[in-house]
């Protein structure tokens, strides 16, 4: 196991990863953040270099100060082999297991490592499997104007409750902390009413993910997403970023909307797995 920290090589894997898209898109957008200032003090690590069959990356040790946090303790990974996926992310010098943390891949050996692992540790997993879908041309997605009154602006820090309170992972000290990094530190767009407040918002994560992607429900039905996820895609594109998202099963009119802007569903899963500090109840009455 190796931390890949030479700019130059850190450059030379972005191109290796771009080369297998869509498959290491977490990675890559990731990487690509890396190699653009870091601003969520993520580290690369690596079985070997300049071979390698597994990526996974990581929170650096003074980002992950706390074990509860799972938003802030962010890995991503990718691997050519499943057994070097198995050794990496069962390696307690590569993956803090004594912390919370959240793991997001687009390939199954990564969810089915995560749980064998966790079933073995003891550990509750929640597993929240997304359709990922990419954009192919986003010069050529459809920019909507907004209506009269409204106005695109970015997501402002003084906005962090609103989009916390109305978030499914939402609630706690930690989100609302990782959401004020997601505001200050990565791309996002949203739409103002004519009283400055939001109606309708996506943000971007250090996976360059499109993420957060919200209407409040009394102005749903008219499309404002649409502009709001055009200017995003728009910014994303002109800085090199792919423009992907992940979008759950169940979500229909989230899936339907973003292919009429030309999104395309890619085979597979978008996993994202979330590891939790409790031990398992049956394991607690032995």
């Amino acid at each position: 196991m190796l931390i890949l920290s030479c700019p130059s090589k850190l450059r030379l894997l972005e191109g290796m990863l771009w080369r297998g898209l869509p498959d290491t898109l977490p990675v890559y957008g990731t990487v690509m953040h890396v190699n653009r200032g870091n601003p969520a003090g993520q580290e690369v690590l690596m079985d070997s270099w300049p071979e390698f069959k597994m990526v996974l990356t990581r929170p650096r040790r003074e980002v992950a100060r706390d074990p509860s946090d799972f938003f802030t303790n962010l890995y991503t990974a990718f691997y050519r082999d499943e057994g070097a996926c198995r050794a990496l992310l069962g390696n307690s010098r590569a993956v803090d297991w004594g912390q919370a943390f959240q793991i997001l891949g687009l390939q199954d050996g990564v969810y089915e490592t995560i749980r064998d692992i966790a079933r073995a540790r003891g550990l509750e997993m929640e597993m929240y499997p997304h359709r990922p879908l990419l954009h192919p041309d986003p010069p050529a997605m459809p920019q909507d104007r907004p209506d009269r009154g409204l106005r695109l602006a970015s997501v402002s820090p003084a906005h962090a409750m609103l989009l916390r309170d109305t978030w499914m992972f939402g609630g706690t000290s930690w989100s609302l902390r990782y959401l004020s990094l997601l505001i200050r530190h990565f791309p996002n767009a949203c739409l103002l009413d004519p009283e400055g407040t939001p109606i309708s918002w996506s943000l971007t994560d250090p996976l360059a993910t499109l993420t957060q992607g919200y209407t409040l429900p009394e102005h749903r039905g008219q499309h404002h997403l649409r502009s709001v996820v055009g200017t995003l895609a728009a910014q994303l594109h002109a800085r090199g970023f792919p423009v992907y998202t992940g979008v759950l099963p169940h979500n229909e009119p989230s899936l339907h909307a973003l292919q009429c802007l030309g999104f395309r569903i890619l085979p597979g899963v978008f996993y994202q797995l979330v590891l939790s500090l409790k031990v398992r109840r049956r394991l607690q009455k032995t």
